[in-house]
């Protein structure tokens, strides 16, 4: 796979849109990344996975998949190896990852001020 596959397949998730972070492409949903290109190279990817997620997609494909360094890895930040990976599993590493941003993104309600029940 090429930076640009995953770029095209990044871009084709809903509302997605591609920015620039520390000097390298991210790819947003509701202003919150979900996936970015070229970190530690320009062979890499990353996907924003829970860590649960990440266990199963290093378990699918243990030559593509690798948790980023440090706590990022274990928060579930999972690199993704460009040059070994096919499309049918970094699109679906895409696809959990934005839902994962964008379940977060959505309004939680507000516990401290609950509103009065009308009467």
């Amino acid at each position: 796979m090429t930076n640009d596959e995953f770029r095209t397949m990044a871009l084709k998730i809903p509302a997605a849109v591609e920015r620039s972070h520390m000097n390298h492409p991210d790819f947003r949903v509701a202003g919150k990344i979900f996936a970015s290109l070229g970190v530690p190279d320009k062979n890499w990817g990353m996907v924003k996975l829970t860590p649960e997620q990440q266990r199963t997609f290093i378990e699918k494909a243990p030559e593509v998949f690798k948790p980023c360094s440090g706590a990022w890895g274990r928060q579930g930040y999972t690199n993704v190896y460009l040059p070994f990976a096919k499309t049918n599993i970094v699109r679906a590493a895409l696809g959990a990852t934005a839902k994962n941003v964008a379940s977060k993104t959505k309004k939680k309600p507000n516990l401290e001020h609950p509103t009065p029940n009308a009467q």
